[in-house]
């Protein structure tokens, strides 16, 4: 647990979601009032290594990969499960709520999107989705809309920026190594 949990993953079950926007990064265009990330990337090719990224993504892989410890209430293949992803030392980590929003499950193209709850510092939605293309490739599309939505997010300001980039790294990094067999 660490030192700036204020809830846990019950009293999430219900939270509201921090952003009026739900489902928006499913498809379409990302809502405007927000900092974008639309980023596919090529991850390996063939059915296993599709296999392999999908559960990955569907085992939290992604963001246990960027270093965050995940605590949730089921797999991230099912809507409405709650996660609180931890970032930091274990005592003095921040912790990161989320609920998935929505999941696609079909035979050439597997993930979710998830949603900011109470007590992110960050507003917003994020999604993770392994596709198998014609031609063979596994992509790994990420698409986010976030804003800064606490004191000290803002306070981080390029700082804050920096790190989630680096973590959109880490998620691409790890994909990549699962898709691989690693």
């Amino acid at each position: 647990m660490a030192l700036l949990r204020r809830t846990t993953l019950e009293q999430l079950a219900d939270a509201p979601f921090t952003y009026a926007e739900v489902g928006a990064t499913r498809e379409g265009p990302l809502p405007g009032g927000y900092d974008h990330v639309d980023r596919q990337e090529v991850v390996g090719s063939g059915r296993g290594a599709f296999d392999r990224a999908a559960a990955a993504v569907f085992r939290w892989g992604a963001q246990r990969g960027a270093g965050l410890r995940v605590l949730a209430s089921g797999p991230a293949s099912t809507p409405g499960t709650v996660v609180l992803m931890t970032a930091g030392l274990r005592r003095l980590g921040l912790d990161i709520p989320c609920r998935v929003v929505w999941v696609v499950d079909e035979p050439d193209r597997r993930g979710f999107g998830y949603g900011t709850l109470p007590g992110h510092p960050e507003s917003g939605e994020e999604s993770f989705v392994v596709s198998l293309r014609p031609d063979g490739e596994v992509s790994y599309a990420l698409r986010a809309f976030s804003r800064r939505a606490t004191r000290l997010a803002r306070l981080g300001g390029p700082v804050s920026a920096r790190v989630q980039s680096l973590a959109l790294d880490r998620y691409v990094a790890t994909i990549r190594k699962a898709a691989e067999g690693g």
